[in-house]
């Protein structure tokens, strides 16, 4: 293992060039084209065979090892950006106006590439199928995959995710639940508009969506047990055009999260019963549409010890910390309902006082490009490994 790593620090430089590239120009969920492009220039270079459109701009591709017979070791990164406008002022920051890689999938995939590279070099049993994803953040891209057969013969499935408040060098992972259920909420409230200075003539939908905005927040605080996290943001409110007229409309979208997924069942019913009530207090009439997007992502124990027994000889049990659950959300627990696997969080902050970097979606968000080759050779590992104990088996 350790030897992949210091062949991993030979592709350092490489590996960064393909990340800030890949950051200069982000492209967002459904439109990575260039960013397959530059996968698929890397996977040919290094000889590898692949099918490409997968899913969108998805890319597959395969090492097989020696003989027919052997598991399934599927890897995965994610490719698409963010519709945020980059403020970090690195010099290769974004060039595309009102986009960022501001979660760093530019990193993952990059981190995947590498992988690749480091295994075609490797003699294995078995076959390590390599799975660059499009659309994760808009919760679709593992659905699209999955129905195009990526998941078919795996056995097991491994991923991680960069972590800009965990230093590079380090990574955390834990047992069962890791990441929150994901649900999306868009909400429409008809009043009747009319003039701003005339209040009493109009229904004004602008206070309604105000008041259920607060009122939402008591499903949380009120509905639910302490012991059972969940979040209800409401993360976008239109309506009106002007400043002296009350508007007919408004239109809310947010975001549901949890952890559970009974809590999750119960949360249509508590946001529209809260929604409709409020709003017929208001005068006004509402409806909610309630998306379910992705369940939440737990890990599955064999595959977390793996994982961990990895990450402790290559770097050492000091640096390999227990995840705190978080009610972020990601679609690779959509492969996770159908086959066992890990994923875990791959430090990419700095080396101090990492816990006061900027977070995940934030414009000034960086990473630290010391975690690439790590991340590489991690998962290089990983897949090697576990083909060696399944063949065991």
């Amino acid at each position: 293992m350790k030897q992949l790593l210091s062949e991993a620090l030979l592709l350092e430089e490489e590996l960064i060039a393909l990340r800030r590239h890949l950051h200069r120009y982000p492209e967002l969920s459904l439109q990575e084209s260039d960013t397959a492009d530059r996968v698929k220039a890397a996977l040919a270079e290094a000889g590898i065979p692949f099918r490409e459109r997968i899913g969108g701009y998805g890319i597959v591709a395969e090492l097989k090892g020696e003989g027919r017979d052997g598991a399934v070791i599927a890897l995965r990164a994610d490719m698409d950006a963010l519709p945020i406008q980059e403020e970090t002022g690195l010099s290769f920051a974004s060039a595309a106006p009102g986009l960022m890689h501001a979660c760093g999938h530019d990193g993952h995939t990059a981190i995947l590439v590498g992988a690749a590279k480091l295994l075609s070099g490797q003699n294995f049993s078995g076959t390590i199928r390599l799975l660059f994803q499009a659309a994760e953040e808009i919760n679709s891209g593992a659905d699209a995959m999955i129905a195009e057969g990526v998941l078919d013969d795996v056995d097991e499935i491994y991923g991680l995710h960069n972590l800009p408040t965990l230093s590079a060098g380090k990574v955390a992972t834990r047992y069962g639940a890791l990441m929150g259920a994901v649900d999306r909420i868009e909400i429409e409230i008809e009043g009747r508009g009319g003039h701003g200075a005339i209040p009493d003539q109009s229904v004004d939908p602008v206070v309604c969506a105000s008041a259920i905005v607060m009122g939402l927040q008591t499903i949380v605080s009120r509905e639910l047990s302490p012991f059972d996290p969940a979040v209800v943001t409401i993360g976008s409110i239109h309506a009106g055009e002007a400043n002296n007229v009350i508007p007919h409309r408004a239109l809310l979208t947010g975001t549901v999260r949890t952890f559970d997924p009974v809590v999750q069942q119960t949360m249509e019913e508590r946001i529209g019963r809260l929604v409709r009530q409020i709003a017929e207090g208001y005068r006004c009439k509402a409806s909610l549409r309630y998306i379910t997007q992705v369940p939440v992502l737990v890990n599955h124990d064999p595959c977390v010890g793996h994982v961990e027994a990895v990450v402790e000889h290559m770097i050492s049990a000091e640096n390999r910390v227990e995840a705190s659950p978080t009610l972020a959300g990601e679609d690779f627990s959509r492969y996770l309902q159908h086959v066992p696997g890990c994923f875990f969080w791959l430090g990419s902050g700095p080396e101090e006082n990492a816990e006061a970097a900027y977070g995940l979606h934030h414009p000034k968000y960086t990473l630290n490009e010391a975690c690439l080759p790590l991340g590489s050779a991690l998962l290089a590992s990983i897949a090697l490994e576990r083909l060696k104990k399944l063949k065991s088996k």
